[in-house]
């Protein structure tokens, strides 16, 4: 059964050409392009993975405008938004219904290409076998997109294998961050420089969700605290079935309010028992499941060759977007560095998924498997504290010994007094230029 227009109908041809034909007859929306394009010639199922408000459905949009500048009619381009209450819920055997209602409000699109766009497609249980059977009659290019990581791996991988490619689809990177700004960069321009240096302030502590990306900043607050509450009902308790909402909610504060810090569920079992709290170990590492199959935050293990080390020492806590401090933390900005740290984690886990943090005498924020080696990232604020860059300094160095063919990096955003050669085998960078992919300026001579 369905919604529509005020009334409970069942989801039938009928209502689905409303909506399909209210679609087609509006404007799409003004659209950026974003760092992740979905491939159109791949003959591939797309799927686009990430968390609530990242920009998938946009970038489904800005995808329906590339087909269109290639000459694609407009008729021939499906989208249906399963999180619309005209539609929901649908059962998996609603959907033969698409394509047929399509077809009898579009008779000439029965020949030639389609492309079905199916947002939150998770919503319906089965949706994967409907999907599939689609792609295997021809002529229909499908795009997806889920807010479970999980879910959308899970479903794809068995049923589409061969037949599929999944991308993570992030909030804005700082260059996206700069673009939906308008904030242009001319290199050696110094007016530009300070644009960008608090460009980044701001992207530090409000993250990149596009929607707070472009809001005035007297509506930030209301923006995340409306986003925050939608991400923990519907994405979170409605989704999972959570039983005990109290323990969840405790947990999604715990985890907000401190961005780049370890950790460890022994010691906050202990202290969630301390404040009268009923619950089991278990299901701290269920719901840290669930919010990490959601796209809320990554946990980050200590760099170890056991398994089994890997498991018994805790994890690093990494936001998916630094503005979730400032739903659930009285300070949000109280520990800038730590939240640059997570800007820092989440410009590497856009390029590679095997990242870690190691600990011992001394700690590396940040570790990188790629391809080529391993990549050591350590992170602070300011180098202007002598004492902050004499531990900076003996961290990569430690490092560098413990893994002597890694590459090393000491990004920082203040850069102090530091020297010409800070250390030896690691290099330092200021983070919007890090972020930014770019060089640091020849030295002078």
């Amino acid at each position: 059964m369905g919604k529509f227009i005020g009334y409970t109908v069942p989801m039938n041809k009928e209502s689905l050409k409303y909506v399909l034909r209210e679609f087609t007859d509006r404007s799409l929306p003004a659209t950026r392009p974003r760092e992740v394009e979905v491939p159109l010639q791949s003959g591939k199922i797309v799927g686009l993975v990430g968390v609530r408000r990242s920009g998938k459905t946009f970038l489904m949009f800005h995808t329906m405008s590339r087909l269109m500048l290639q000459g694609v009619a407009r008729n021939r381009i499906l989208y249906l938004n399963f999180e619309d209450d005209r539609l929901y819920p649908v059962a998996a055997k609603e959907l033969d219904l698409i394509l047929t209602a399509h077809g009898e409000l579009y008779p000439d699109t029965a020949t030639g290409p389609r492309y079905l766009f199916l947002d939150e497609v998770q919503a319906v249980s089965g949706w994967e076998r409907y999907v599939r059977r689609v792609h295997d009659m021809g002529g229909v290019q499908v795009i997806v997109t889920g807010s479970s990581s999980a879910a959308l791996k899970r479903d794809l991988a068995p049923a589409l294998r061969g037949r599929s490619i999944l991308l993570e689809v992030f909030p804005l990177s700082f260059p996206e961050f700069l673009s939906f700004r308008s904030v242009s960069y001319t290199p050696f321009r110094k007016e530009d420089e300070a644009r960008i240096v608090n460009a980044l302030e701001q992207y530090v502590s409000w993250g990149g969700l596009p929607e707070l990306a472009l809001a005035e900043a007297a509506l930030r607050p209301l923006i995340i605290e409306e986003y925050s509450s939608l991400l923990f009902f519907r994405d979170l308790v409605e989704r999972y079935r959570v039983r005990n909402e109290k323990v969840m909610r405790l947990l999604l504060k715990h985890c907000c309010s401190r961005p780049a810090s370890l950790l460890s569920v022994h010691r906050l079992h202990r202290d969630f028992i301390s404040m009268g709290l009923s619950l089991s170990k278990n299901t701290l590492y269920e719901y840290l499941e669930y919010l990490q199959d959601a796209m809320v935050l990554f946990l980050a293990p200590k760099h170890e060759r056991s398994l089994r080390k890997q498991e018994q020492n805790p994890r690093k806590i990494h936001l998916i977007d630094p503005a979730l401090t400032h739903a659930f933390r009285v300070r949000p900005d109280e520990d800038i560095g730590h939240k640059l740290e997570n800007v820092v984690f989440l410009h590497e886990r856009r390029r590679a998924s095997r990242i870690y943090y190691q600990t011992n005498a001394h700690e590396l924020d940040v570790i990188v498997e790629t391809p080529e080696g391993l990549r050591i990232v350590n992170v602070c604020w300011s180098l202007g504290d002598r004492e902050v860059l004499r531990r900076e300094q003996a961290s990569l160095e430690w490092g560098r010994k413990r893994y002597p063919k890694a590459e090393a990096l000491l990004v920082a955003h203040e850069e102090g007094d530091r020297p010409s050669s800070p250390g030896e085998g690691f290099a330092t960078v200021t983070a919007w230029r890090y972020l930014m992919g770019t060089t640091e300026p020849a030295a002078s001579t």
